[in-house]
């Protein structure tokens, strides 16, 4: 069962790949210190360990074997995860990517928190933006949870747009499934795609520390476009200083990493935390931080 009381106890992780700027310990346990809960949050650098993505099975089953309540999932392991768990979140399914999985009773159970956390960061930054035309950069596991969250919110066409065709095209069906057959498609050509477009979504690990530069040539960015980023470290990429000098308006990936590590919290704890507080938390750290990298 899932413990409940002030005093309990939880030991919980982040696994990915250059992850050591990562706000989330601090955001996780400062809200667990709040609620009155200890709380430890672990990283687990696949780099540092010299593991590869595959390897990611091993390391959940060591985490799970040791005591940990469940464990965060970030680049480059959200989709390879997948088939190391026993079972997945009917969201996680749906997106084949997982960011949270909870040990419970032996098993472990992949979720995506990442979606509803883009969902409710666009709604909060952008909530009145033109949602015609959007194209999305990336189709990984990030992609996939942020064009979910994107035709959920009533954006009518997704232009899905990766360096790796098949899995802009395998995404672009599922939604297709989904949500209809007019409402994802994988252009042929990005240049000819941005100048009708009303938003642009970078879902691509391009701008943070370890991947610095912009997502695509900065020349096709035009005045009339939104721009939102799920990068948080730098909180100003590269693309979107661009786009702000343009004049367009700007969604940074601070409110996404805010909102899906309170989702992923209540999952670890089953305690509901303040996202306000949460979010204070959270511009506390990005004003102290020096410059760098993933969620």
């Amino acid at each position: 069962m899932r413990p409940d009381s002030e005093t309990a106890s939880y030991v919980v992780g982040l696994i990915g790949a250059d992850i050591g700027p990562s706000f989330s310990p601090s955001l996780h346990e400062r809200e667990a210190t709040e609620l009155g809960l200890r709380y430890v949050y672990e990283r687990i650098d696949i780099k540092e360990l010299g593991v590869a993505p595959e390897g990611v099975g091993e390391l959940l089953r060591r985490a799970q074997r040791t005591g940990f309540r469940g464990v965060n999932v970030t680049h480059p392991c959200k989709q390879t995860v997948v088939e190391h768990l026993s079972d997945l979140s009917s969201d996680a399914a749906t997106l084949g990517a997982v960011n949270t999985v909870v040990f419970e009773d032996g098993n472990a159970v992949g979720h995506n928190t990442d979606w509803p956390g883009f969902q409710q960061s666009f709604a909060r930054g952008l909530p009145d933006v033109a949602t015609s035309r959007v194209v999305l950069l990336g189709a990984g596991g990030a992609g996939a949870a942020v064009a979910h969250a994107a035709l959920s919110l009533g954006i009518e066409r997704l232009s899905v747009v990766d360096t790796d065709l098949n899995r802009a095209d395998v995404l672009a069906r599922s939604l297709r499934r989904r949500y209809g057959d007019d409402r994802a498609v994988v252009p042929a050509r990005l240049s000819a795609e941005l100048p009708r477009a009303d938003g642009l979504i970078n879902a691509t690990p391009t701008g943070m520390a370890t991947h610095p530069g912009a997502p695509l040539p900065l020349e096709l960015l035009h005045d009339r476009l939104w721009v939102a980023d799920v990068v948080y470290r730098p909180l100003e990429t590269e693309l979107l200083r661009h786009a702000r000098h343009l004049g367009c308006r700007t969604l940074d990936g601070g409110g996404m990493a805010v909102f899906q590590a309170a989702l992923s919290f209540e999952l670890f704890t089953g305690r509901k935390p303040d996202r306000e507080r949460m979010l204070r938390h959270f511009a506390l750290l990005a004003e102290d931080a020096p410059s760098p990298v993933a969620r």
